[in-house]
Formats: C-alpha cells, sequence, structure tokens
C-alpha cells in the first residue's frame, strides 16, 4: 500500500492517469517552500589566498600579524567577531547579532573611527582569516568608506585549514572556559566579554616569558592604544579562567 502523500508525488509525475483535480484536497495543499541558498563568489580570494599571504610576508618579513575569525554559540543566535594578535597572544572580542559581512566590516569601521588612522594602521597591517563569509568582503575591512584610503590588508586560510591561524584557534581553547559549545551568546552583553578578555589577556604565558598578553602589547604599542581599546589589565592573583567572572562583577 501507498501513503497519500506518495500517491500526490506519482500523480505530480504523471505516471497515474488522475489529475490533481480530481483530489479536491490536494488543491488545498501548500507545496513545501524551498529553503533560499546563499552562495558567496570565491573571486574575492583571487590574490588574497594563503599562497600570496606567505609570499607577502616574505616580502614584509617583520610585519606583525592579525588573525580574525568567529566563536559562534547556539545556532543561528549571537556569534563573536575575535581578533588575535599574534606576535602579543591578545585577543580582542566583539559581539555581533548575526554571522554576516557588514556585521564584521562594521566593527572595523568602529575601531578606525576610535583609534585613528594612525593608531589602527599600526596594529592592523595585515590580516589572516578562514573562509567564512562574514569574512567575504575583504574590501570593506581593507578600505576606509569615508575616504577611501587603504588601512589594512586581508588574506584567506587554505578551505579546511585552520591550524594557518592556529593562534587564534588555540586562543579560543580560553573563551571555552567561559562561553562552552552551544551556548547562547544572547545572555552576555559586550561588557560581559570585555570583561572575559581582560582576564583571558591578563593571564601570564610561558611563550611570552611568563608575561601576559597585555604586557607584551604594551611594550610595543603602549598604555594609550590599550586604553582606546578598552582594555584594562586585572592583577595575576584575581586572574579567573571560568565563567564565575561574570557573577563576581554582578555580586561587586
Amino acid at each position: 500500500s501507498y501513503s497519500e502523500r506518495t500517491i500526490y508525488r506519482l500523480i505530480d509525475s504523471r505516471l497515474i492517469s488522475a489529475m490533481n483535480l480530481d483530489l479536491p484536497r490536494k488543491l488545498r495543499f501548500k507545496g513545501r517552500r524551498k529553503k533560499k541558498e546563499y552562495k558567496v563568489d570565491k573571486k574575492y580570494r583571487i590574490g588574497r589566498d594563503f599562497d600570496c599571504f606567505q609570499k607577502y610576508m616574505e616580502e614584509h618579513p617583520d610585519i606583525p600579524v592579525t588573525q580574525l575569525d568567529s566563536v559562534e554559540g547556539k545556532k543561528g543566535g549571537k556569534v563573536l567577531l575575535t581578533v588575535h594578535f599574534v606576535k602579543c597572544e591578545m585577543m580582542l572580542a566583539f559581539m555581533r547579532d548575526a554571522n554576516t559581512a557588514k556585521s564584521v566590516s562594521d566593527i572595523f569601521d568602529d575601531l578606525y573611527l576610535k583609534l585613528g588612522d594612525k593608531e589602527f594602521e599600526n596594529i592592523f597591517k595585515v590580516c589572516l582569516a578562514d573562509n567564512g563569509s562574514e569574512f567575504s568582503n575583504p574590501t570593506a575591512i581593507e578600505v576606509d568608506p569615508v575616504d577611501g584610503v587603504v588601512r589594512t590588508r586581508v588574506f584567506y586560510c587554505d578551505p579546511n585549514a585552520p591550524y594557518q591561524k592556529g593562534s587564534a584557534e588555540r586562543n579560543h581553547e580560553f573563551i571555552r572556559g567561559f562561553i562552552p559549545k552551544g551556548v547562547d551568546l544572547g545572555q552576555y552583553s559586550q561588557d560581559d566579554i570585555t570583561l572575559m578578555m581582560n582576564h583571558i589577556n591578563s593571564y601570564s604565558r610561558e611563550s611570552l616569558g611568563n608575561k601576559c598578553p597585555y604586557d607584551v602589547f604594551r611594550f610595543f604599542y603602549g598604555d594609550k592604544l590599550l586604553n582606546l581599546l578598552g582594555c584594562t589589565t586585572i592583577p595575576a592573583k584575581q586572574v579567573t579562567l571560568n565563567k564565575s567572572v561574570f557573577r563576581k562583577e554582578v555580586a561587586e
């Protein structure tokens, strides 16, 4: 025997001689909506792939690299943009309502206004991102929308090669100590995220000679830039690497 829906499909395929007009209930059925497919034009990677990045770094070996990535919480919910300064192992994180290219370029526009052109270009010499659709408009990141000035360079890792920006990936493990995978980021504010990153960036690393990322960033760029970025150092004995810092903040 066949199900009612299967018979309707056979009629639609003209494998049974009956017509839809012979089936009054069939006429009331609405067709299933097909999900829209949003395809990203991969041409944006031309001249920006990982081979181009390596060549650029061979020509500019002293330029510091900034790695860009996203940290998702609940699927379809709010998402973090992470900005990782490799040399200092310092990471910033910004809350976004959706994982879109515009949400990323808006953050870069805000940083450009907040820091000023000289300070911005001093720390964002070159950016390395993965192939997520949120990074699919490199020009919007690279160019100031007001005066058209090129303010940074964007390159991309090879597909399915997260190890090519392994420094940022390792730092994400700290974030997961506060916010496990699948947790809704909507319950947190940007202030919560900044507090979390202040603790992470104040944690001393053996790879930095037992200095914390903020100390190393301060050595290279000074206190002024840290202040403009809204960074606050947490005393070593008060550094906490779990979600209890959110409760402490409320208690205080």
